[in-house]
């Protein structure tokens, strides 16, 4: 590292004003500053500056992102050698074949969303935001494994520039932007977006996974499988027709967007986030508990008419992208409350809108999204809502003490 140290200061003159390439100032400041902790100091009036700047903060949310995305990878091989009958499941293929199904939208994430912010951060001679660090691997997670690379690009541009760069980058977006990104998805191609074959790989990649899919092959995920059997009882099934227990569904062999399907690797990323103090426990707590409330009501009230509603609540918990959005898209400080009391407002509205949405709108079971979309609008004014009451209540112990 000593050596990285030296060979940077050597060049750091060239990228400079003056310098051969001082164009590319933000460029070199952005790597340096991702490898490096700065070493400026203010210059005027007194400042306490923490070592965990926001690099850092991005930098531990993607490290708590990894087992996620790690069981995401083999669980898409998994699906795949369950749609061609398969009756072995060698780890290291599996696992392979997730990575390379992946690496291509992990690729295109990046290179699409970063070269966006560094382009912008050059035309206005500022430094370059690290928030993408963490954007650009929830967009592939939180979408199917097989959508198609040019969506995701067209997708991921469009919310970079008008939900985050156009409100002055990061830290000023007011939502999130992995959501919008899925959101634009969503809406615009939703035949990409949902079906029976969006979530589990069908073509062998590199010579892995050779085979034909096994007849009668549904790939849906279970909330889209509950949805479509309005007023009838149904058994969930995996790939292979199998049915789906609870434990599978907390593990996560089942069918879904990348990062969404495994509850146990989410409470890992849930355990590392909490554990460094990043994220809020007020708000991940407070949306497992609206949407347990709102599942057990709805469970309490269950109909044929909306299937999902004969979920039981731990079911309801663990399946979709319920808990993935309670751990890493309802704690993102930019576009959350940001008071304690508004913190557990929020994210209770959260939970419980989420699961009203996915258990009464059988045409569309998968309610976390728009319920984080929904409420990063009313994070603002919930916020002014309670500093406005304390204010109030602050006031009228003035008056008293002052009668």
């Amino acid at each position: 590292m000593n050596a990285l140290r030296k060979y940077l200061n050597r060049i750091k003159p060239n990228f400079e004003p003056g310098g051969k390439y001082h164009a590319f100032q933000s460029v070199f400041d952005g790597f340096e500053t991702f490898l490096f902790t700065p070493t400026t100091t203010s210059t005027s009036g007194v400042n306490i500056h923490d070592s965990l700047d926001s690099k850092r903060v991005m930098i531990i949310v993607v490290l708590a992102l990894i087992p996620c995305l790690l069981f995401g990878m083999y669980n898409a091989g998994y699906q795949h050698w369950l749609a061609i009958g398969a009756t072995q499941f060698p780890f290291w293929e599996l696992l392979a074949y997730g990575f390379l199904a992946l690496l291509p939208r992990l690729i295109v994430s990046y290179v699409v969303g970063l070269g966006i912010e560094f382009m912008v951060a050059q035309w206005r001679k500022e430094e370059i935001q690290e928030g993408f660090l963490v954007s650009g691997i929830l967009i592939p997670l939180i979408c199917p494994i097989d959508i198609p690379l040019w969506m995701l690009a067209v997708a991921t541009a469009i919310s970079v520039v008008f939900v985050k760069e156009v409100f002055g980058g990061t830290g000023y977006n007011i939502f999130n932007v992995a959501l919008v990104t899925r959101a634009i998805l969503f809406f615009g191609y939703p035949s990409k977006m949902s079906g029976d074959s969006a979530f589990v790989p069908t073509e062998p990649i590199c010579g892995l996974g050779e085979g034909t899919l096994v007849d009668g092959f549904s790939g849906a995920t279970p909330l889209g499988q509950v949805a479509t059997h309005v007023g009838e009882t149904l058994t969930i099934t995996n790939v292979a027709g199998n049915p789906v227990s609870l434990w599978d569904m907390f593990v996560g062999f089942i069918p879904g967007c990348v990062g969404e399907t495994s509850t146990l690797c989410i409470l890992i990323g849930a355990f590392i986030l909490l554990a460094t103090g990043i994220a809020s426990w007020r708000i991940m707590l407070s949306v497992f508990v609206g949407g347990f409330i709102m599942a057990s009501i709805a469970h309490a009230c269950a109909t044929p008419a909306y299937p999902v509603s004969m979920l039981s609540p731990l079911e309801q918990l663990c399946l979709g992208g319920f808990a993935f959005a309670a751990v890493y898209m309802a704690t993102d400080p930019v576009t959350a409350s940001r008071t304690n009391p508004g913190k557990y407002i929020y994210g209770f509205l959260i939970g419980v809108i989420a699961i009203l949405i996915r258990t009464y709108n059988n045409g569309y079971p998968e309610g976390a999204m728009l319920a984080v979309l929904l409420m990063n609008s009313f994070a603002p004014l919930i916020d002014y809502t309670v500093v406005q009451n304390n204010i109030r209540r602050r006031l009228r112990r003035l008056n008293a003490k002052a009668e």
